[in-house]
């Protein structure tokens, strides 16, 4: 037997209409159900929203036709206002597209249906966006010769033009037929993933002006200023064209497609369903670090054989690979996004059972956006701004998010070169590192925020107590920065060549064993000497030869610097850096992991209870203001103010022809320090607005919600509302 349909708008929220049902009325999960009472007896069975159902045996139950519209008797032994759902009516919640909608689709035309290629696009868009994209930027300025602010505003795109396209999306689209929206969505951001990777296949191929020996004491007369520019940096207007894409495609994704989710599943399961969602898209940029990490040991130019290896300053790896497969994989899975019904069969019962936790404006004005024609036209967009503008909860969780979206969008960025400097690790393991440890802490933080919303049943003030107790345990973990790994000594930079300190911490990277070498600043190759000591190049180590091991390990002697060791031979280096041996590295370990795990814990609930604290009809409008402030707040200045207060702690810069570029040594205790500045700051920010979020909201007063006192074992006080009865054909 069909559960009840026809009950809702397009849009999935009810409101003053006929009731349809598809036969007489079945049970309803966990037991709840409808009365039906003996053939001479009649009565009327409050449901759970407050509508009035007259109940009586059906003369139909032994109709042959399954779907019929109910005649004279059948009104008259339903009750006016109740009648069939017609095979037109059911056909256009089927899955397909167009008229061609086989039966064996029809198996995905469920919630979890949904959920799964939902997810698919998620993932997609993290491996693309936070995962490719922050992989391959060091490749990209070497292929085309971009400088680190044109990397930058590559990068920012995304955000510009998810900022543009929110207003205009999360109004039309949540008003709109949201799977089409989601699906076009999805297209759009496989084609700016397939322009991004464009520019591989227009232009030559790439040569590397470098040889191996190049840095050594004898080869290093590279004049790196005295290179012709290639002319490739206007390609840098074709990646933002496709990141720009990326972020018009993406934006559909995280407010219509959390909105669909939750108007199509029960109450209680929400905040699961969209905690796998938002897994999956945090399990993206892991997965993003480590392909694209392993796509960039691949040279460019495919079958080309060159004489330098992944670990020279001029490799350019095949950057280009990931994007061409994930463009490939999003215009794919848009195709079955796209076949999706407005609603999903059965969502009715869902939206009925639904209790109305909206934040109750002292004006009443709240109760405009019950209006069921609010919110169709254009006009009605500045009151849909002013009525969120009015609601102090969602404010505050806007602005919660927007501290939290800070910390993770600069540990997202600038964690990686945390693990690299305080534990000496080579940028590929740092990222490495980092996924490893975002993977179990993010993807986990999120699934167990979702699980526990639905395990205690909690409605929106206690969702808004556990962001608040979230915040404060990641607040208390964070001053585990005080703790931080000392720098490893390296010559002319944290120590003077013969070991004493440098006067007045000046930087002197020439010495009389390196004098003759005529090394040169641009040519930066770390190497770690025999004696422990890191050099700025195997020629400021005063290196003249170098062989390789049959590891692949390239070794330098004849180092006029170095000293004879037991560990190496007389005069002798590695390349890279030195190895710490940090007895703190464990402790530093666990903590990042409790801070990564409950900064991602609160993430689901507080968007649970965004999604709670304003009106049915303003929820996708709401996810799309709460994106723009996130984004401009949060998102948007939230590196930038992490990386200008970690590069106060740099001791190396690099030097590009006399201007300064990016930093290369950092001092680890100044690192630490500012990093747990910043971290306190906007964690106290953070909890500060979850106490006032908590303080000012304001519940649907307990009388209007008809037997919500009394909760059942299954949670069942969720599926308990007050709503307006549903208008018969007569009161139409």
């Amino acid at each position: 037997m069909e559960m009840p349909h026809g009950l809702t708008s397009e849009n999935g929220f009810p409101f003053a209409q006929t009731l349809v049902f598809p036969g007489p009325p079945a049970p309803l999960e966990n037991g709840l159900g409808f009365d039906t009472p003996s053939p001479t007896e009649a009565r009327d069975t409050p449901l759970g929203n407050g509508t009035v159902y007259s109940v009586a045996s059906s003369p139909s139950d032994s109709c042959v036709k399954p779907l019929c519209h109910g005649g004279p008797e059948d009104r008259a032994a339903y009750g006016e206002g109740v009648k069939y759902v017609s095979a037109e009516e059911e056909e256009e919640l089927a899955c397909g597209w167009g008229a061609f909608t086989p039966g064996c689709l029809q198996l995905f035309n469920t919630p979890k249906g949904i959920l799964l290629f939902l997810c698919m696009a998620s993932f997609l868009q993290g491996m693309t966006v936070n995962g490719f994209i922050n992989t391959v930027v060091t490749s990209i300025e070497r292929r085309f010769d971009l400088r680190s602010y044109q990397s930058g505003l590559i990068a920012s795109s995304y955000d510009i033009a998810a900022c543009a396209c929110l207003t205009f999306v999360s109004y039309f689209g949540g008003n709109g037929h949201k799977p089409r929206w989601l699906g076009w969505g999805v297209l759009v951001m496989g084609l700016g993933s397939l322009l991004f990777a464009l520019p591989h296949f227009t232009t030559g191929r790439y040569a590397a002006r470098f040889s191996e020996d190049m840095g050594a004491c004898a080869a290093n007369r590279s004049q790196a200023c005295a290179q012709a520019a290639s002319g490739l940096a206007g390609y840098r207007f074709v990646f933002m064209l496709g990141q720009f894409l990326h972020g018009v495609g993406a934006t559909p994704l995280y407010t219509l497609g959390v909105t669909y989710l939750d108007e199509n599943v029960k109450t209680n399961y929400s905040p699961v369903y969209i905690a796998v969602f938002y897994t999956a898209a945090i399990l993206g940029p892991a997965a993003g670090y480590l392909v694209g990490g392993m796509f960039l040991n691949i040279y460019t130019e495919i079958g080309r054989e060159i004489d330098i290896t992944p670990e020279n300053t001029h490799w350019v790896g095949a950057w280009w690979i990931g994007f061409l497969g994930a463009g490939a994989a999003s215009l794919l899975i848009s195709i079955p996004i796209l076949g999706y019904p407005h609603r999903l069969p059965g969502s009715q019962r869902y939206i009925v059972m639904r209790v109305s936790e909206a934040h109750q404006l002292k004006d009443g004005s709240h109760k405009k956006a019950s209006d069921p024609d609010f919110g169709k036209t254009v006009k009605d967009l500045p009151r849909s701004v002013l009525l969120l503008l009015k609601n102090p909860t969602f404010i505050f969780l806007c602005l919660a998010g927007a501290t939290e979206a800070t910390l993770i969008a600069g540990m997202s960025t600038f964690g990686p070169k945390f693990l690299e400097s305080q534990f000496s690790l080579s940028a590929s393991e740092a990222a490495t590192f980092f996924g490893y440890l975002v993977v179990p802490a993010g993807g986990g933080g999120t699934f167990l925020g979702g699980f526990l919303v639905n395990k205690f049943k909690l409605r929106c003030s206690g969702i808004i107590k556990l962001c608040l107790l979230c915040t404060v345990s990641s607040l208390l973990a964070i001053f585990i920065f005080f703790i931080h790994c000392p720098n490893m000594p390296m010559a002319g930079v944290t120590q003077m060549y013969e070991g004493s300190a440098l006067p007045g911490g000046r930087l002197n990277l020439s010495a009389a064993c390196n004098a003759e070498c005529g090394c040169l600043r641009e040519t930066y190759s770390p190497v770690c000497g025999g004696d422990g000591v890191v050099y700025y190049s195997p020629c400021h180590a005063g290196c003249r030869a170098s062989r390789r091991l049959g590891s692949g390990k390239k070794v330098y002697s004849e180092c006029s610097c170095i000293a004879a060791s037991r560990r190496s031979g007389p005069g002798e280096a590695e390349a890279g850096k030195c190895t710490s041996s940090c007895a703190k590295r464990p402790l530093l370990l666990f903590f990042m992991f409790v801070v990564i795990l409950f900064t991602f814990l609160s993430s689901i609930p507080a968007l649970t209870a965004t999604l709670r604290c304003v009106s049915d009809r303003q929820r996708s409008f709401a996810l799309g203001i709460q994106w723009i402030v996130v984004r401009t707040l949060g998102g948007i200045p939230g590196p930038i103010a992490f990386g200008s207060m970690i590069d106060k702690s740099c001791l190396l810069w690099q030097d590009q022809c006399g201007e300064q570029g990016s930093c290369y040594v950092y001092q680890n205790s100044a690192m630490s320090r500012y990093t747990l500045i910043a971290g306190l700051v906007y964690k106290v920010l953070g909890t500060t607005f979850f106490i006032v979020a908590c303080l000012l909201y304001k519940p649907p007063p307990t009388e209007s919600t008809p037997g919500s006192s009394g909760t059942s074992e299954n949670g069942n006080s969720d599926l308990q509302e007050s709503k307006p009865p549903l208008q018969t054909d007569e009161d139409q």
